[in-house]
């Protein structure tokens, strides 16, 4: 580890416990009190301006957070409805609303802590569980909220929502058969509309990650019919028609996602792909 005392304060440090233990220390007093004073002072700033240092990396880490976040992202967007949490003996139910609301505010890291002290009062808790899968998931432990949502769901077979979300982890660990299992599952069961959206979406990414262009362009154009706002659906359609040959079709479903709301993430990456093309670029 490195050292994190500066190299002068701790030479100034082991000098004057030389002079301290030297045969003559008494004769000098007044001098090693003052020089000894002096020392103390100079840490003591060392440590206010490291306190200060401190607060401006936060304001870095925030900084990088706000970033992130408007960063285009495939994952489902959480859902922000307060857990039903029955108040008990034990307190589980305070760290499961702390994790809901960390995860809403964006600190996921914040919310496993939470999580896991909620789990750890109440083991099997279905609402933790499906709570940590999220914060899991969005800080990219695809194993860890493989697992949570797998428990979740042996339990609740009909929940549709751990159910796409289980999808979308076999989408991006490229286990595509169990993707397409549970995302099909999810739109037989039809009962979270959230739910059936992405799962038309995800299929949509399955189909256009096997080169299967028509079946991937069918179920973007069924999630724009479904959910008009979902905008990364307009890019991924374009995506489809371009690999397919199908030019100005990919141009015009950038364009109609570019227009349909130019200020989020997806938006925009529309309208950069749009330049790339028009410059004589791929996507």
């Amino acid at each position: 580890m490195p050292d994190p005392v500066p190299p002068t304060l701790r030479a100034r440090r082991d000098a004057l416990g030389a002079r301290l233990d030297a045969p003559n220390a008494a004769d000098g007093l007044a001098e090693l009190k003052a020089e000894i004073g002096a020392l103390f002072k100079s840490v003591e700033q060392e440590i206010a301006q490291l306190h200060a240092l401190r607060g401006d990396v936060l304001q870095l880490v925030d900084r990088w957070k706000v970033l992130k976040s408007a960063q285009p992202s495939l994952v489902p967007t959480f859902a922000a409805e307060r857990p039903v949490v029955h108040a008990d003996h034990i307190g589980a139910s305070t760290f499961i609303e702390k994790g809901w609301s960390k995860i809403s505010l964006g600190d996921y890291e914040g919310a496993e802590q939470e999580l896991r002290k909620a789990l750890q009062l109440s083991p099997n808790d279905a609402n933790a569980e499906s709570l940590l899968g999220w914060s899991e998931m969005l800080q990219d432990k695809l194993d860890d909220a493989l697992l949570n949502f797998q428990k979740v769901l042996a339990r609740e077979p009909q929940n549709a929502l751990a159910r796409i979300n289980v999808g979308y982890i076999c989408l991006k660990k490229r286990i595509f058969g169990e993707a397409i299992e549970h995302l099909s599952r999810a739109i037989r069961l039809d009962n979270d509309k959230k739910a059936t959206l992405y799962a038309h979406f995800y299929l949509g990414l399955v189909y256009l990650e096997r080169d299967m262009f028509e079946d991937a362009q069918t179920f973007f154009q069924k999630t724009l019919n479904l959910g008009p706002n979902l905008i990364e659906a307009y890019y991924e359609l374009g995506r489809a028609y371009w690999l397919n040959g199908r030019r100005e079709h990919a141009t015009a479903a950038w364009k109609a996602g570019y227009e349909a709301n130019k200020f989020n993430p997806w938006g925009k990456r529309c309208a950069e792909v749009l330049k790339t093309v028009e410059a004589g670029g791929s996507p």
